[in-house]
C-alpha cells in the first residue's frame, strides 16, 4: 500500500454537507448487503466524480473504512483535480498484468479514505473492466473495506459503466439539474438494469438547495435524491 497527500480536497460548505450526510444514510439504510456502489451518470461533466468523491469521505466519517476505485480509464479527472504527491500507478495497471493490487492501492491523509487511481488510458477499458482480474479485485478489496465506491464512465458515452455495474451491489445514477431529460434518464436506466445491478436511487445534481421542488422530475422511478450545488465532472 503507498502513502499519498492528497492537496486539493474542497471544502463542503453546510448545505453541501448536510445534503452528502442525507446520501450517506440512503446508501447505509439501503441495507447491510450493498457495499459495492458504481456511481454513473448519463453524460461527461454531470458532477459524479466529485459526488462520488465527496459520498467517500462522508461515508469515512463515520468511521468506516472506505476505498474509491476510479475504473475511468478512458478520461480519469480525479488524479488531476486532487494533486496526490506521488505519481502512482493506478487501475489500468493492475488490469493489464503490469502491477499487484498492492501496488496501486493508496491510505489518503484524509482518515479511512482509500482510492486506486484510473493508471494509464487504454484503447480497450471494457475488455480490461470485464476480465477476471477486475472481479478478482472487488472480492479482495471487500475483505478489507466496509465500503467500495466505483467512480464509473458516463453510461451514455460507453458501455463501460454496465459492465462494471454488474460487479456491484448496486448503482447510483448522478443526474444533472436542467440538463439531462426525462427520456434520456430512462433510457440510461434501463441499460444500467440489464447489468441485472440493483439501481439504489439517483442523485440530482448542481442544484439550487434553496428551492424547493427539485424532486418532481424523475422522483416517479427513482428511490432516494440528493441534491447539491455541483462542480464539475
Amino acid at each position: 500500500m503507498i502513502n499519498i497527500t492528497l492537496n486539493h480536497v474542497e471544502k463542503l460548505n453546510a448545505k453541501m454537507n448536510e445534503a452528502y450526510k442525507q446520501l450517506r444514510t440512503n446508501i447505509i439504510f439501503c441495507g447491510d448487503d450493498i457495499k459495492t456502489i458504481a456511481m454513473t451518470s448519463c453524460m461527461a461533466n454531470e458532477g459524479k466524480s466529485e459526488v462520488s468523491f465527496n459520498l467517500v469521505k462522508s461515508l469515512a466519517e463515520t468511521g468506516k473504512r472506505v476505498v474509491l476505485v476510479d475504473a475511468d480509464i478512458r478520461k480519469s479527472v480525479l488524479f488531476s483535480r486532487h494533486q496526490p504527491d506521488k505519481v502512482v500507478n493506478g487501475l489500468s495497471h493492475y488490469l493489464a498484468g503490469l502491477e499487484k493490487l498492492d501496488n496501486i492501492l493508496c491510505q489518503t491523509n484524509i482518515k479511512n479514505v482509500y482510492m486506486i487511481f484510473a493508471g494509464k488510458s487504454v484503447p480497450n477499458p471494457s475488455e480490461l473492466l470485464s476480465s477476471s482480474k477486475f472481479s478478482a479485485m472487488i472480492a479482495s478489496l471487500k475483505k478489507v473495506f466496509d465500503y467500495i465506491i466505483i467512480d464509473c464512465p458516463p453510461l451514455g458515452a460507453v458501455i463501460d459503466a454496465a459492465v462494471i455495474a454488474s460487479h456491484a451491489d448496486g448503482a447510483v445514477m448522478v443526474i444533472e439539474n436542467n440538463r439531462i431529460s426525462y427520456k434520456t434518464a430512462q433510457k440510461i436506466k434501463g441499460q444500467l438494469s440489464k447489468s441485472g445491478c440493483r439501481i439504489l436511487g439517483a442523485v440530482l445534481n448542481k442544484v439550487d438547495l434553496d428551492k424547493k421542488g427539485y424532486y418532481g422530475k424523475y422522483s416517479g422511478y427513482y428511490g432516494h435524491y440528493g441534491g447539491y450545488y455541483g462542480g464539475e465532472e
